[in-house]
């Protein structure tokens, strides 16, 4: 199991996951909000194949594309 950690902003959200302990497994990436990000989002938490804990800002309307692609 590993953490997914979600800053969301208006056009872009930043992204890391880290397991128990601190071990990081994705240092602090930005992600634009168009599907090709998004959908390298996806593709790069998948590689890890192991349950996902995802903790995201709830920052209104901004957190809409992030909910429907992950």
């Amino acid at each position: 199991m590993f953490s997914v950690g979600i800053d969301v902003s208006k056009g872009k959200s930043t992204v890391c996951a880290i397991r128990p302990h601190g071990e990081i497994l994705m240092a602090p990436k930005d992600f634009r909000h168009t599907k090709d990000d998004l959908d390298s989002l996806v593709k790069q938490l998948s590689r890890f194949k192991e349950e996902i804990h995802i903790i995201m800002e709830a920052t209104g309307n901004y957190t809409i594309c992030l909910s429907v692609s992950i």
